[in-house]
């Protein structure tokens, strides 16, 4: 039997990148996806592409009005939810000397404050035995120049791994968290990062030079991953952070 048969799984940010790439698995595995974008036409757009086993509805967690809404249109067409990834997220870098209120507010407002009350809002469908996986990052943990906001944010996130799997103990709700290191996804382009495409380059060339494997990971490498949490293989896992980074962080 296929390992995610019969349920139904929720992805924040899931038409492109490692969001995308996880839908299209879980529904490998069997699930009904839904799936989130900003966008009504990017999840009209991802829908198409994913198949019938697809649903979407159009949400930008940065927007609390349509985050404390999302619930109810969630249950509308998901009355239950056994996975949750917790993926929709930004990253934009800036020394500290050049950084202003819109860089910091704008970077806690999706990845800390957005994802925590989506996570609220969610909560509600998930039964005894769901799965929660938070998309968090290698940057919470190593010290890289200019990604002092954008690491502060996954900080935070990462420590909803332990302190949302004691209070969801009880509920026997599983928390986990993937924490990918540089992957090539549409988040490094000129218009997602907020710097000049030569600039890009340059950084994706010196980060690739100190990743042990010599290159960045694929979407797909880290979908793998967030099904294995999101699926019984894991039943005997929580409040656990896998790092998925090629040995960056590590070696």
């Amino acid at each position: 039997m296929k390992r995610l048969a019969n349920k139904t799984a929720l992805i924040t940010g899931g038409n492109s990148g490692i969001g995308f790439a996880t839908a299209k698995d879980f529904i490998e595995e069997g699930a009904t996806v839904v799936i989130t974008a900003r966008s009504q036409a990017a999840v009209d757009a991802a829908v198409k592409e994913l198949g019938p086993q697809a649903k979407g509805i159009a949400l930008d967690v940065a927007d609390m009005t349509q985050v404390k809404s999302f619930g109810a249109k969630l249950k509308a067409v998901a009355p239950v939810v056994n996975a949750f990834f917790v993926n929709a997220g930004i990253a934009k870098f800036s020394s500290i000397e050049q950084a202003d209120e819109q860089h910091f507010d704008e970077q806690f407002n999706v990845n800390v404050k957005g994802a925590y009350f989506s996570i609220q809002q969610v909560l509600p469908l998930m039964p005894e035995g769901s799965s929660i996986v938070l998309n968090t990052s290698i940057n919470a943990s190593i010290g890289m120049p200019n990604a002092s906001v954008y690491s502060a944010t996954k900080a935070a996130f990462l420590t909803l791994v332990r302190t949302l799997s004691a209070e969801l103990l009880p509920r026997k709700i599983r928390v986990n968290a993937v924490s990918p290191g540089p992957v090539s996804t549409p988040l490094y382009t000129p218009d997602k990062m907020g710097l000049p495409g030569e600039q890009i380059q340059a950084i994706g060339e010196a980060i690739a030079g100190k990743i042990p494997l010599g290159r960045f990971g694929r979407p797909e490498e880290i979908a793998r991953v967030v099904t294995f949490f999101a699926s019984d293989d894991s039943s005997f896992v929580l409040g656990a952070e896998l790092i998925v980074d090629g040995g960056m962080a590590t070696l």
